[in-house]
C-alpha cells in the first residue's frame, strides 16, 4: 500500500518547546502505517501559503495548519483549487474555527483526528476577494483584532481586557447593508459575517452558523446601553446571542456593508486596511478538510 504524504506547516514564532510537542506528538500517534510526514517552518507573512501551495503541486495528500483561525487562513490560501485536504492542529489563541469543527485542542488527540481521515467539504468565504475560513468583520471586531494583534502579550485574559476596555470608548455607525439585493441601514455596534461559530475561547459570535450549508450569518449587534456589555457577552458564551434584543441574525449568500469612513476590516482575527464597501461571498464546499 502507497503510504499518503502529510505536510505539517508550523509558524517558529510558537517556541521551541511547542515545536517539540508537535515533532512527540507526531512519532507518538501519526499513523506510520498510513502516512510519511515532514514539517515546513514560515519564515516570513503569507509563507504559510506558499507553503502550502507547493506542497499540494508536489502530491501531498494532506497540509497541516498548526496554528491560530489565522495559519489556518493562510495554509487554505495555498490549497484552493487543488486536490490536497487542509487539517488543522489548533495552536493559536483563540481557535475558533477548530472549536466549531470539534477539533480537539489537544495536539496528540488532533494528531490522531488526521488518522482517521473523515472529511466535511467546508464553504470558504470571501471579503472583496479576501478568503476567510471562520469570520469577517468591519466593526469593533476589526478594531479588536487590530489591537489584539499588537499586544505583546496574547491569551484569553488579554482578549478580555481589550474588549471590556473599548467596549466603553467605541462608537457605533450607520451602516448600509445589503443581503442577497435587500438593502437597509442599520446603526450598529458590530457586524459580523460568519462562516464558523466563534472568534475563539467559545465567544460564540454565531452560534447557529454551519461552515457546510453554502450560506455566510451575519450578526449585527445594534448599539446597545454599555452597561449591558456584560449580559451580551454572557449570551455569547452559553450560545444565546442571537436571542439578544439587541442582536440581529441574517443568513445570505451574498451580502455588501459600507459606511464613507470605512478603513479597517478583520478576516479570521487579521486586521487589512480596505475600502469604504465590502461585498462577501461564499463559494461552497471549497475546501475538504479532515474533522473528527
Amino acid at each position: 500500500m502507497n503510504k499518503k504524504h502529510v505536510v505539517f506547516i508550523i509558524n517558529p514564532k510558537s517556541g521551541v518547546e511547542r515545536q517539540k510537542e508537535i515533532q512527540q506528538g507526531i512519532d507518538a500517534h501519526l499513523d506510520n502505517e498510513k502516512y510519511t510526514h515532514e514539517i515546513q517552518y514560515t519564515e516570513f507573512i503569507k509563507h504559510g501559503t506558499k507553503l502550502a501551495k507547493e506542497a499540494a503541486i508536489a502530491g501531498a495528500y494532506a497540509v497541516v495548519a498548526v496554528g491560530g483561525d489565522g495559519s489556518v487562513n493562510d495554509v487554505v490560501q495555498g490549497l484552493i483549487g487543488t486536490n490536497a485536504l487542509l487539517a488543522i492542529i489548533p495552536k493559536g489563541s483563540g481557535n475558533g474555527m477548530a472549536r466549531t469543527m470539534k477539533i480537539p485542542l489537544d495536539t496528540n488527540e488532533a494528531i490522531k483526528v488526521i488518522n482517521t481521515g473523515h472529511t466535511a467539504n467546508m464553504d470558504i468565504g470571501f471579503a472583496n476577494n479576501r478568503p476567510f475560513i471562520s469570520n469577517a468583520g468591519v466593526a469593533f471586531d476589526a478594531l479588536i483584532s487590530k489591537k489584539f494583534a499588537k499586544s505583546e502579550k496574547r491569551g484569553f485574559m488579554i482578549y478580555s481586557w481589550l474588549v471590556t476596555k473599548y467596549m466603553w470608548l467605541y462608537k457605533s455607525w450607520d451602516w448600509h447593508i445589503t443581503v442577497d439585493g435587500r438593502t437597509f441601514t442599520q446603526r450598529a455596534f458590530m457586524v459580523n459575517v460568519a462562516n464558523g461559530q466563534q472568534f475563539g475561547y467559545n465567544f460564540k459570535i454565531a452560534p447557529m452558523a454551519s461552515f457546510t450549508d453554502g450560506q455566510l450569518d451575519l450578526i449585527i449587534i445594534r448599539k446597545f446601553p454599555k452597561i449591558m456589555g456584560g449580559a451580551i457577552v454572557v449570551r455569547a458564551m452559553n450560545g444565546s446571542i442571537a436571542r439578544s434584543p439587541y442582536v440581529e441574525h441574517i443568513k445570505g449568500r451574498e451580502i455588501t456593508i459600507s459606511h464613507p469612513s470605512l478603513k479597517l476590516m478583520q478576516t479570521d482575527g487579521d486586521a487589512h486596511p480596505c475600502e469604504h464597501t465590502i461585498t462577501f461571498s461564499i463559494k461552497q464546499g471549497a475546501q475538504r478538510v479532515i474533522v473528527p
